[in-house]
């Protein structure tokens, strides 16, 4: 079955390395403009093989429906070239990111992609309306975890059912994906160190969801800066540095949630609102999270509370690591090399 995959966030690719690495030789990728997830690519020999790359722009800021319909166009003249060449294309699978699901069913557009009949939807993202309502005029699957929280999708889940898409269920986080549980030190830094990532705010939710961290959170740690698109170090081995590290401070629910299930203690500084934050935090997962301004007697208990709790890490008790990774392979009829 060839297959395009769509790569549009750093965290959809590290989430699809597992399967990537077993997939056809003739698939394709459809891989978004941004400076994080062509990191990754450029350096994923190991990581990811080599497939044919089609580059398109992300749909935000200025000009946003505009850049979604040239992108939609672009996808859909991509997947029409593919599927003309060679064994045509049967399958899309994409993180989050609807338009290339709807390139290949569009009966607007003049070239109908007849071949394309299993167009997958993953997301682990309540919040993102807007890529759900798109999702839902042409996917015919859905994978979402276990702990989604409906009440925070507006309606989603519930129309999609309504319309008899099949609907897969992980139960775990996408980061059980492509995440291997290690052992983590004991002892900690003295001063302690900490990975801190700030978030660009070009983000489709980031002017709602963004709150900043004062200067003052920082003082007495030994810092790594690992700021959205401009970190220095191999994008790869970021969840290693997360595991070698004493504890996080972030904007980014992602970077957060991945250094909870590695055991690092992580402080997440932002209004977001997402079903596996909720998780994390009833299996136990050493996940901090304030979600209004950074000020007040409140604030610092919290401040205080996460620095201690980079000395508690033996005592946290979490659940066994999920086969999340075997689940969405057998979803999508694969078989793991790894």
């Amino acid at each position: 079955m060839r297959t395009c995959w769509v790569l549009d966030h750093p965290a959809h690719v590290r989430l699809l390395a597992p399967l990537l690495r077993c997939s056809n030789n003739n698939d394709v990728i459809i891989a978004t403009k941004r400076q994080e997830v062509q990191n990754l690519i450029d350096g994923g020999d190991g990581h990811i093989p080599r497939r044919q790359i089609h580059w398109v722009e992300r749909p935000v800021g200025e000009g946003m429906r505009r850049k979604a319909l040239a992108r939609w166009r672009s996808s859909h003249r991509f997947l029409a070239e593919c599927c003309q060449n060679g064994q045509p294309i049967s399958r899309i699978i994409s993180v989050g990111a609807p338009l290339e699901l709807m390139a290949a069913k569009s009966p607007i557009l003049r070239k109908k992609l007849a071949s394309i009949t299993h167009r997958y939807y993953i997301t682990d993202t309540e919040v993102n309306h807007i890529a759900h309502k798109l999702a839902l005029k042409s996917a015919t699957h859905i994978i979402i975890p276990t702990h989604w929280d409906d009440s925070l999708d507006n309606g989603f889940l519930a129309n999609a059912q309504s319309k008899g898409l099949t609907i897969h269920r992980l139960d775990g986080l996408h980061g059980h994906v492509h995440l291997r549980p290690g052992i983590r030190s004991a002892t900690v830094s003295d001063p302690p160190k900490v990975l801190v990532r700030m978030l660009n705010g070009k983000g489709i939710h980031d002017s709602d969801e963004i709150i900043e961290i004062p200067d003052s959170t920082l003082d007495g740690l030994e810092i790594t800066r690992a700021d959205e698109d401009s970190y220095q170090g191999d994008a790869w081995l970021l969840d290693r540095e997360l595991a070698k590290h004493d504890g996080v401070i972030t904007q980014s629910v992602t970077l957060a949630s991945e250094a909870a299930l590695l055991g690092t203690p992580a402080l997440l500084i932002t209004k977001a609102e997402r079903g596996f934050l909720s998780r994390l935090e009833q299996d136990g997962y050493p996940l901090f999270h304030w979600n209004k301004a950074c000020q007040g007697d409140k604030w610092k208990n919290m401040l205080a509370q996460f620095l201690t709790g980079m000395h508690l890490t033996d005592a946290i008790e979490t659940e066994d690591w999920p086969n999340v990774r075997g689940q969405l392979a057998d979803f999508l009829s694969m078989n793991l090399i790894d």
